[in-house]
């Protein structure tokens, strides 16, 4: 059954004899199907009319080349506002709008526009499955283009161009794939915490040797990193070596201005304050960067002294919050960039790094927020805000900075030889207590692209 809605315009002409006219007209073109024809709507201009074919045997390829000649008969001025459903699948029903095909499938309307689909289309001569890459040229696909014939066939939308190709979509597919699915989805799933949360879910740690040999082992490590954005390999022999080791097991290494593989005590060989014995506020490192780095990688090889705590915070968690308490705010600091700014002039050291981003980047299409840009150390003059923002800014901002001191929401990490922590540097915030004596800490940053990589090759949900 087919199911017709048109926004006719009366010329004069009654709502009574439209429905004659009309039925009278598709009968005559289309006699293999029963019509019916009815008024939905009345206006002073225009009516509305709901038009039901009943197909005897089953023509719905005909029906669609044989409307618009039937309408020009039945001789009614209409507008491209037809809109067809048709239902040859119990799980589906579609409308061909002018500009997109809107799909209702699992309980979800979805908008499909017509370059979209052929652009997506997953023939052979469309799309490589071999190398998974596109073949058609996008460039020259007709911006104005329609499928003449459209049915829904064993869990699949096929769609027949003007030029013959024919396209099929698997109803999954399309869901799997459409904004409006999209829009209600998590990116990346999470667990947000405090650290009564973190304490209560007793997330075990992967241990060394089974780390090292079983992709079972590194996969639940994965898991937990995904989740909670920190994860721990315990018995790691105390060497900058094995920390290198185990850190390549997840991901690439990724080398900046501090070298590949870094090693370090509170000498101050640095133009940065962590090569001291202060203690450090919560942060992310590399602001200054365009991209900061994405993992980064902590082992204390030795301490001889007290103090040096690791302090962890759940940034996500914190931005969770002032969304729900200052919706505002959150916006400001999601849309505003900031400047950040790295600036070093030692011995044998000269650098002068700066990246712009907002405080709080999120994706556009479902508000999920993927990367925070946290670091009062390194912020760099407030020059990007116009005057009637700046004190909107610095309440905004005051506001996250509360919520990420609240002691609620840190977590206290006493690391010692053995024990590597990886953390999500765009999410979990990291700082440390002071501390005295020597102290010796190895670590490295990792590619975010190559560890999210790795989890997507042993099944696990992580796209971003």
């Amino acid at each position: 059954m087919i199911n017709l809605g048109l926004s006719l315009y009366s010329k004069g002409i009654s709502p009574d004899k439209a429905c004659t006219k009309v039925s009278a007209g598709l009968l005559s073109l289309v006699c293999d199907c029963a019509v019916s024809v009815r008024v939905l709507e009345l206006h002073p201009f225009k009516f509305f009319l709901q038009l039901k074919l009943c197909s005897r045997s089953g023509m719905f390829a005909r029906l669609n080349v044989k409307l618009r000649p039937a309408l020009r008969q039945a001789q009614l001025s209409w507008r491209h506002r037809t809109q067809i459903r048709g239902r040859s699948d119990t799980s589906a029903t579609f409308h061909l709008h002018q500009d997109c095909l809107e799909l209702s499938y699992g309980g979800t309307p979805m908008r499909f526009n017509y370059v979209w689909l052929r652009d997506h289309c997953r023939s052979a001569a469309s799309y490589s499955s071999n190398t998974h890459q596109r073949n058609v040229d996008t460039g020259s696909i007709e911006l104005s283009i329609r499928p003449d014939r459209t049915t829904v066939e064993d869990g699949h939308l096929v769609l027949t161009w003007p030029d013959g190709h024919v396209s099929k979509y698997s109803l999954s597919w399309l869901a799997e794939n459409s904004y409006e699915v999209k829009k209600q989805s998590a990116v990346q799933p999470r667990i947000l915490w405090n650290s009564d949360i973190y304490k209560k879910a007793d997330m075990p740690s992967a241990k060394y040797n089974k780390f090292m040999s079983s992709d079972d082992e590194l996969k639940k490590f994965l898991q937990h990193y995904l989740q909670y954005g920190i994860a721990f390999v315990d018995d790691v022999p105390a060497t900058v070596e094995a920390t290198e080791e185990v850190t390549k097991r997840v991901s690439l290494i990724r080398e900046t201005t501090y070298g590949r593989m870094w090693c370090f005590t509170s000498d101050f060989s640095r133009g940065d304050s962590a090569y001291s014995q202060l203690a450090l506020d919560r942060h992310t490192d590399t602001s200054y960067f365009q991209e900061p780095c994405g993992i980064q990688v902590f082992h204390c090889l030795k301490h001889e002294g007290s103090g040096g705590r690791t302090l962890l915070v759940d940034g996500f968690y914190a931005a969770e919050k002032l969304r729900q308490k200052s919706p505002e705010n959150f916006e400001l600091l999601a849309t505003v960039p900031i400047r950040h700014e790295y600036i070093e002039e030692t011995e044998g050291h000269r650098n002068h790094i700066t990246g712009i981003g907002p405080v709080l980047n999120v994706y556009p299409w479902n508000n999920e927020v993927y990367l925070m840009r946290y670091n009062n150390y390194d912020r760099g003059v407030l020059n990007t805000v116009p005057h009637d923002t700046v004190q909107r800014w610095y309440v905004a901002h005051r506001e996250l900075t509360a919520e990420l001191r609240r002691p609620e929401n840190e977590l206290w990490v006493k690391l010692t030889p053995g024990k590597v922590i990886f953390v999500d540097n765009w999410r979990v915030l990291h700082g440390r207590e002071s501390f005295t004596g020597l102290r010796q800490i190895c670590g490295c940053y990792l590619t975010r692209d190559d560890i999210i990589n790795t989890a997507r090759c042993l099944g696990l949900q992580a796209l971003s």
